[in-house]
């Protein structure tokens, strides 16, 4: 539950009722950041678009380093649900729980590869607002991913910001998703 509740009488407009619906047919339950965003529909429809947008199947970025990127920011913006779903779907996508639980530390990790590297080093340098990107850690990123991935990873790390600010400010837990990160 976050730090706001949601009146049993708010009145959701019926496609987010009906998402609601899916949500407790797939997970057993509705998912809290669906509810909180609920409450301002359209901006949620447009977020939504924007991740499906983000996330695709021929994104230039490879499904696993989109996960880790997702992860690491939301461990940097201290939100919980993030981690739990993000290290989920990673897992999903092939990233080991060894690699999950290195990942604050991956900069000193031999799990990691170079591109992997430079990408989380860039999203640490998009998010920690101690550090700013800069020319050198483009440089980084370019032997690695074309200027199209490298606007993708940067649209990529930029929503997860976004999205893990939002759950961190309201409180919003790990809905117990991923059993690496539960622990």
């Amino acid at each position: 539950m976050s730090y706001i509740s949601t009146p049993g009488n708010f009145a959701y407009p019926w496609y987010m009722r009906l998402l609601f619906w899916w949500q407790r047919r797939r997970y057993g339950r509705e998912l809290e950041p669906v509810r909180l965003w609920g409450r301002i529909p359209r901006a949620f429809l447009a977020m939504s678009a924007m991740y499906r947008a983000i996330d695709r199947k021929t994104s230039p970025i490879e499904p696993a380093l989109r996960s880790l990127v997702q992860v690491r920011v939301s461990q940097i913006n201290w939100c919980a649900f993030c981690i739990d779903l993000n290290s989920a779907l990673g897992a999903g996508r092939g990233v080991s729980d060894e690699k999950l639980r290195a990942l604050p530390y991956f900069a000193d990790s031999n799990l990691f590869s170079e591109p992997e590297k430079a990408a989380l080093t860039y999203a640490e340098a998009m998010t920690d607002s101690a550090k700013r990107s800069d020319p050198a850690l483009i440089a980084r990123l370019q032997p690695h991913f074309s200027d199209d991935a490298i606007v993708a990873l940067t649209a990529l790390i930029a929503y997860q910001n976004m999205s893990s600010k939002f759950n961190a400010a309201l409180g919003v837990a790990a809905q117990g998703f991923c059993a690496a990160t539960n622990r």
